[in-house]
């Protein structure tokens, strides 16, 4: 069953206009005013706006009268729907094969495929929104089984995410208010003057009359929404996007008949790639079958790549995910995402010795899906949670190293856990410590390791310390514990003990 995520995007032209003029003032409202004939009125507002009451549709003289220092901006459709183009070929790249805008104020996804890529449906909706807001931008997204489910409910929720649970669509639209349903102004003025409120209401309504009075877009739209008709999402794609087709006169559906077809676009793709010079990074299969569907396989390379074996290797395995249905009519394969990639001619096995190459497991691991492979590599900090970071697992060393005067523990906990101890303050280790409910004896003890602020990125460390243990309990285990503050000036730290390691 497709997976379908929609993201609204509210503030999109205000913050368009806040990012091409920096001197507006965060507190300052801005206001994007719309206008036909001798009327004018708003048509997007920023958060600042919205915190004064202003909202979307409200006359502009009126607003202007209420308001003091409101800045007004005249619509710009088409430089809206360009920033809405950028973002999609942003997330085209990111998140998955079928990407669309859903102008003029959204995006639209198939994530069937993709979303165990990003670590499964909530934690690729909670990324999708942080990352938007990283941007400079307000988003709400939602996921549903239909685009008409998906799209509804990004525009009526309060939180920043809503996941429906597959199969459970009829039951959480049903309460939604009938603009929901993408319908004309008219035709929702109309059904309201007949009583109906919800989509609900309407759904529950004899079909043949609604048509007979408002045309078949009412029941269209509840179809498409319910799940009941097919609305396929086409996907956007670059101008400069390598691609291949292959189109059938005759629908296929035999799994080794589809593998034969792919191991055929695959040998094109490499060969496009091959007179650009570029190699593959990420490649999507999309297919479209005969009932007006889609599907998409994406995989990814650790490296640039144009093997053609291997390629078609990574597609092979997981092609048994394809449901043809009553047949796939079109086949599409294109290299989303490409890297510069020239041929070195390999040193020979009788000057050195070869170096293991490893990406063809790093790329089987990540289309697996679940979690990302990433390497760690060191951070020229001394703060122990700022010395490490994550990258890519065939990115080039970083130069830096971790030091080698005191021993770092194997795992480090995400953030220090408090934990309870017995200690003569202010220079010895402690005689006990209770963590996670079960108190230990300290059988031996080394330090203090003491650690001092980092006072040029954060003020408040101006004068902040840590003194670190390496502490051995009375079963073996080693912990790295430390204490906040050099246990005489309060200032220093709070002096209260923490854990933040386990050696192995």
């Amino acid at each position: 069953m497709a997976r379908v995520v929609s993201v609204f995007l509210p503030t999109l032209p205000t913050d368009r206009i806040r990012r091409a003029d920096p001197s507006l003032s965060p507190d300052t409202p801005v206001v994007v005013i719309a206008r036909s004939g001798s009327k004018r009125w708003i048509t997007a507002a920023d958060r600042a706006a919205l915190k004064l009451g202003l909202r979307v549709g409200m006359p502009a003289a009126k607003a202007q009268a209420l308001f003091q220092g409101l800045v007004m901006i005249d619509a710009d459709p088409s430089a809206d729907i360009a920033a809405l183009q950028r973002l999609t070929l942003w997330a085209l790249s990111q998140y998955s094969p079928v990407v669309a805008m859903d102008p003029p104020d959204g995006i639209v996804m198939d994530t069937e495929g993709a979303d165990h890529l990003q670590g499964g449906e909530a934690l690729m909706l909670s990324g999708l929104v942080n990352r938007f807001r990283g941007r400079g931008l307000a988003a709400r997204a939602a996921i549903a089984d239909t685009w008409g489910a998906a799209h509804a409910l990004a525009r009526s929720i309060d939180c920043e995410t809503i996941i429906v649970p597959p199969g459970e669509t009829a039951n959480v639209v049903s309460r939604l208010p009938l603009p929901s349903l993408r319908l004309p102004a008219d035709i929702v003025k109309s059904l309201h003057t007949l009583g109906f409120a919800t989509v609900g209401d309407l759904a529950t309504t004899p079909r043949a009359p609604l048509t007979l009075r408002f045309g078949p877009e009412v029941g269209r739209r509840l179809d498409q929404m319910f799940g009941q008709l097919a609305e396929p999402i086409d996907p956007i794609r670059p101008s400069q996007l390598v691609e291949v087709r292959k189109l059938f006169a005759e629908p296929i559906g035999a799994p080794e008949t589809i593998e034969k077809y792919v191991g055929r676009l695959v040998r094109k793709l490499c060969l496009e790639l091959e007179k650009r010079g570029l190699g593959a990074r990420r490649a999507d299969l999309i297919v479209h079958r005969v009932d007006n569907t889609i599907q998409a396989l994406r995989a990814g390379t650790a490296k640039p790549a144009r093997d053609v074996v291997w390629l078609t290797k990574l597609f092979r395995d997981r092609i048994e995910r394809i449901e043809p249905g009553f047949g796939i009519e079109k086949l599409s394969l294109a290299a989303t995402l490409v890297e510069p990639l020239v041929d070195i001619q390999s040193a020979s096995s009788l000057i050195e010795e070869q170096a293991t190459d490893v990406t063809p497991l790093i790329d089987v691991l990540g289309n697996r899906g679940g979690q990302r492979i990433f390497r760690v590599a060191p951070v020229a900090s001394d703060v122990p949670e700022r010395s490490v970071q994550r990258i890519a697992p065939t990115a080039e060393e970083v130069g830096a190293n971790w030091p080698l005067h005191w021993p770092r523990p194997s795992r480090l906990l995400a953030r220090p856990e408090a934990i309870e101890v017995i200690a003569l303050m202010p220079d010895h280790p402690p005689v006990s410590f209770t963590w996670r409910g079960k108190r230990r004896r300290v059988k031996r003890a080394d330090g203090p390791e003491r650690i001092f602020g980092e006072w040029w990125q954060r003020s408040c460390e101006w004068i902040a310390v840590r003194d670190y243990f390496v502490v051995e309990d009375d079963a073996g285990e080693r912990f790295w514990v430390f204490r906040s503050g050099d246990g005489v000036d309060a200032e220093t730290g709070s002096h209260k003990w923490f854990l933040h390691g386990v050696f192995a």
